[in-house]
């Protein structure tokens, strides 16, 4: 078994891509518990400001003084495509961790 670490320390699975093994965060256990758990938490109202847009990475660090969490400021505001979104005076939903 390949060693897996990641930022969110959630568990890891194995599954085969393209006769590959991969190890991924996204199907274990712990990390769909810990998705539908995000469903619970309170939000505020943030607004991106200038030198932000685009940058899910630098608003993270903003709201969460981490970038690390540049994926939760996409889930809790369905964005897709950062490059596309998150612009400046957009108003966003910040999870309350």
């Amino acid at each position: 078994m390949p060693s897996y670490n990641n930022h969110l320390k959630v568990g890891y699975s194995q599954v085969l891509h393209k006769n590959k093994i991969a190890v991924t965060s996204l199907n274990s256990t712990s990390f769909k518990d810990f998705i539908k758990s995000l469903d619970s938490l309170g939000y505020r109202v943030g607004v991106i400001p200038p030198g932000y847009e685009h940058r899910a990475d630098k608003i993270s660090n903003l709201f969460y003084e981490t970038p690390t969490l540049d994926w939760l400021i996409c889930w809790a505001n369905n964005v897709s495509d950062p490059f596309q979104q998150l612009n400046v005076g957009d108003r966003i939903r910040i999870a309350d961790l």
